[in-house]
């Protein structure tokens, strides 16, 4: 194992390495149990402690954890541990801002399968990553938010950049692992990167800033990990039961099937008892698109396939899912949710079984090994549901023959108040141009927004791990930072990201990023002028008065193009398809990132919440002229596009 004693910092310490390996057997092999070497680093997983800075500590754990990527902005507060870095084959990636560094590594976690990983100067460097790590919440990813904290010695005293940071993230991340003592900081270190991985959810890992000085013996400890089960006896049981008498069973597939690897399994099932998929809301990646059982998703401009499917059913094999209730509302005027059919649900966290919707099963398992287990059971049994295979097959395909005739109608009508026109186009046909050019590889990435959430009936995926979103956090600024962490975890694959324009004001400064640390990927950015998901709102119930929605941009293909990236800007229906695809061309071999800027109409989608929404009434005189008893005839902007 090739090392130098520069690497220990001390000559005690390097003595003390070496008189350790000097007590470890080797194997066969020839290497010894307790070192791994990697590349040309050392990577001592060592069974005895050695000694080793504090910082030397938790570097070894990340590597230990094969952590070789951390996303943030430098800071003093990890600085010295910060410096070994390089030497660890660790690549830290700076950004513009830290909230951006958070969904980097939301991004890099959610495709890789592997931590991502995230810091910040204490203070306001990880307060500014609030708003990424809730995301990451949102799509339980395992992701290890490191954060410096202030001088043990002078904690309390409102000093230079404090702030009571394990109370501020309480509410905000899966675990929270302080660091007590610097003599713990392998273990804690690991502890957090354990966590992660294993409860599927971003873990605060707090170290005051003075804990990385100093020296001790450490033991550092690789990655523990857990067999799964596909749930218990009982619940295997009892949903087998069901599913055997089941007539019209449907099959609706999360994002734990994309997390446990899951979408070969779902496949075989679903084939073995030719019923239909659907996928939850914004996991478009969690079943095949090109598979004929496939409906499309459910929830918020979701297919009517998939949704009548649901409400035909009379079992509903939800695995891998919470179940969010804002994924189930009623979508196109249509309260598809079943009220009489049984309910499975699958999910490996007993805290989200029957939350939303109460289950008559409830599996607390692996998503892949669940929809294993059934089969094999299948395999084995007689089940209702196959005497009627070749009928439901009809049934399945009618539905989505009819939904896509739909979807091509709505795609290609043109709206009467904002029909498309010399340098303007209809939206949804836009996306639909977007879906034809769109590289079967391709990782997508789409912000919140009008335009973007209409792009759910549009986006569609063979293999999981393909489709980032915010999820029901919802928060704009996230689609270009969560694909440029998709891009470095895998720098084979086109990386594409939807935003509108308002979204994309909140997260272009990472351009720079994107230029400076050599990572190409390809934005979309719809320019309509307006704060679309918003302005929808104004328009229907509060008598089209555009308070605070309606945007001048500049072109963001010049600004693009400023940054030193490329900037295009589309205003032709029959570009967009061509511009997609040179823009990957020159992601791929030229390591280029390109800016789309697509001009768009203001045409606007279905609202976000008609559920919460009401038409306003008022009681002070001065107020009156605000009050609106009808929804908006048209149900689009009525200010013209300029």
């Amino acid at each position: 194992c090739r090392t130098s004693r520069s690497h220990f910092g001390s000559r005690p310490a390097f003595a003390s390495y070496c008189a350790m390996l000097s007590r470890v057997s080797l194997p066969a092999s020839g290497v010894p149990r307790a070192v791994c070497c990697v590349a040309t680093h050392p990577r001592r997983f060592a069974s005895q402690p050695v000694t080793m800075t504090h910082s030397e500590a938790f570097v070894e754990t990340l590597v230990a954890h094969k952590v070789d990527t951390v996303f943030g902005i430098v800071g003093s507060a990890f600085m010295d541990a910060l410096d070994l870095f390089p030497a660890a084959g660790i690549r830290f990636i700076s950004v513009q801002h830290e909230q951006n560094s958070a969904h980097m590594a939301d991004g890099f976690a959610r495709v890789s399968g592997k931590h991502g990983v995230v810091i910040g100067q204490n203070g306001p460097g990880v307060t500014n990553s609030l708003t990424g790590i809730l995301a990451a919440n949102y799509a339980h990813s395992p992701v290890l938010f490191i954060t410096p904290d202030s001088s043990s010695t002078t904690k309390g005293l409102g000093g230079f950049q404090e702030c009571n940071q394990l109370a501020l993230f309480e509410k905000a991340v899966k675990h929270q692992v302080q660091v007590h003592h610097p003599h713990r900081m392998a273990e804690l270190t690991a502890r957090a990167l354990d966590l992660a991985m294993n409860d599927n959810g971003p873990t605060q890992l707090n170290i005051p800033r003075d804990y990385f000085y100093g020296e001790a013996p450490h033991t550092i400890h690789g990655p523990r990990t857990f067999e799964p089960a596909a749930g218990g006896p009982v619940s295997l049981d009892a949903a087998f039961d069901l599913l055997r008498t089941a007539k019209n069973p449907v099959l609706l597939c999360g994002g734990g099937v994309v997390l446990s690897e899951g979408v070969t399994a779902a496949v075989a099932f679903a084939e073995r008892l030719q019923i239909p998929v659907a996928t939850t809301y914004l996991h478009n990646d969690a079943f095949p698109k090109s598979h004929p059982l496939y409906l499309g998703p459910l929830g918020y401009l979701g297919w009517k396939g998939a949704m009548t499917a649901v409400s035909e059913a009379d079992l509903v094999f939800a695995v891998g899912s919470r179940l969010n209730p804002f994924g189930t509302l009623p979508q196109y005027g249509f309260d598809y949710w079943p009220t009489t059919a049984k309910l499975v649900q699958v999910d490996v966290d007993p805290k989200r079984l029957s939350l939303t919707k109460s289950a008559d099963v409830e599996v607390l398992g692996d998503a892949r090994l669940f929809l294993e287990e059934m089969t094999r059971r299948v395999d084995a049994a007689e089940v209702a549901c196959m005497a009627t295979a070749s009928s439901r097959a009809a049934r399945t395909a009618h539905v989505k023959a009819e939904w896509a005739a739909e979807l091509a109608s709505m795609t290609q009508s043109e709206d009467a108040v904002h029909p498309s026109r010399a340098g303007f186009l209809k939206p949804r046909a836009v996306l639909a141009e977007l879906e034809k050019a769109m590289p079967a590889d391709a990782v997508v990435s789409t912000d919140i927004g009008n335009i973007c959430s209409v792009a759910n009936s549009y986006l569609h995926f063979d293999c999981g791990r393909q489709f980032l979103a915010p999820m029901t956090f919802g928060n704009c600024g996230y689609s270009s930072p969560a694909v440029m962490g998709a891009k470095v975890a895998r720098p084979d694959k086109p990386c594409i990201g939807y935003s509108g324009d308002g979204a994309w004001g909140m997260q272009m400064m990472d351009l720079l990023t994107s230029v400076r640390e050599h990572i190409p990927f390809t934005q979309v950015v719809f320019n309509n002028g307006q704060w679309g998901a918003e302005k929808k709102n104004q328009v229907l119930w509060f008598g089209d008065r555009y308070v605070g929605t309606n945007l001048k941009n500049p072109s963001f293909a010049d600004v693009a193009s400023a940054m030193g990236a490329r900037g295009v800007r589309v205003e032709a229906l029959d570009q967009v398809g061509p511009a997609l695809s040179e823009a990957v061309a020159a992601q791929m071999n030229d390591g280029q990132t390109t800016v789309l800027e697509v001009m768009c109409t203001k045409e606007l989608g279905d609202p976000f919440r008609r559920d919460a929404m009401k038409l306003p009434r008022r009681h002070l005189a001065k107020y009156k002229g605000t009050e609106e008893f009808d929804e908006s005839a048209t149900g689009q902007p009525v200010d013209p596009r300029q």
